[in-house]
């Protein structure tokens, strides 16, 4: 173990080294724009996996829908990432040169700025109370999609909620979390799971939507196809002499399950299973065009007037 001497020449102790100084400087600056790109992840990565939790809720009721759950249509949370993986794909290709955009014009704008643009972030990041208020306000807004499911909110209430639930149940919390750099890591990791959540239930509220559509038009829109609902029509025909069935319309072919086919009838607007070693699918189509101004229930129409 080695020790500094001061002697009488040289009464001081030695200076650190300026590659010391320079580390010390960047660990209290923020380090740059990888420090920048390292906040990014982690706050993205939280909310990447809350809104997965979430989606699988929003399946369910999309299914429900139609009057079954995921399971009687075959989708598990197995199948339904492996019908997701070309969206995560794509999603991947489109946020890694976004986050390069944003760390490119957080750089820019600094330099434009002469520094002031950081000296005002890093200002701002060492005030316990503000970062905590934006934090807390933040928080209090992704509930905006939880009370969207079950009533209607105009701006102004989710405003008052925004700023009422933030300001009484995570304002003080989170200054307290701001003491520690084990606390502000965790703020990060709340505030990154509640908005994955808050996304999450818009999500749902959008796939509800979009199912009720589907359910009436006969058409699914890309954010159902994006989360791998397959809008799969089909002929459905008797497997002993193949001869067309429900006079040769087409139906949707919701999933299979078990050994049953799960099909959705457009014109009568019902849903109803069938074995599949008595059925046999001809002429499947995926994603067919409709002529405009289409819509199901033709049938349904028909024997309700009747």
């Amino acid at each position: 173990m080695s020790s500094h001497r001061i002697s009488p020449e040289h009464p001081y102790p030695p200076e650190a080294p300026e590659s010391a100084v320079t580390t010390e400087q960047e660990q209290e600056d923020g380090g740059g724009v990888m420090a920048l790109l390292e906040r990014i992840g982690s706050v993205v990565v939280p909310i990447t996996v809350a809104l997965y939790a979430v989606l699988y809720i929003g399946v369910e009721q999309m299914y429900a829908v139609f009057g079954v759950n995921p399971q009687q249509v075959g989708v598990d949370q197995s199948v339904l990432l492996g019908r997701l993986t070309s969206t995560l794909v794509l999603l991947l290709l489109i946020a890694i040169p976004l986050l390069g955009v944003i760390a490119g014009l957080a750089w820019l704008i600094d330099k434009l700025t002469g520094g002031a643009a950081h000296r005002l972030y890093q200002g701002v990041r060492k005030r316990p109370w503000i970062a905590a208020t934006v934090a807390a306000l933040w928080c209090g807004a992704t509930y905006w999609g939880v009370f969207r499911l079950f009533g209607t909110l105009d701006l102004f209430v989710m405003v008052v909620v925004a700023v009422g639930l933030g300001a009484l149940a995570f304002l003080v919390p989170f200054r307290l979390l701001r003491r520690k750099p084990v606390g502000r890591a965790g703020t990060k990791v709340i505030v990154g799971g509640l908005t994955g959540v808050g996304l999450g239930f818009l999500l749902i509220l959008s796939l509800i939507e979009g199912a009720i559509d589907v359910q009436e038009t006969g058409q699914a829109s890309e954010l159902l196809n994006a989360v791998g609902f397959q809008d799969q029509w089909t002929v459905v025909k008797s497997a002993e002499d193949d001869k067309p069935l429900y006079d040769g319309r087409w139906m949707m072919l919701l999933g299979e399950s078990d050994g049953t086919y799960v099909l959705y009838d457009c014109d009568k607007l019902e849903t109803f299973r069938r074995p599949m070693e008595t059925t046999n699918l001809s002429q499947i189509q995926l994603d067919p065009e409709r002529r405009a101004g289409f819509t199901c229930g033709d049938l349904a129409q028909q024997d309700g007037g009747s």
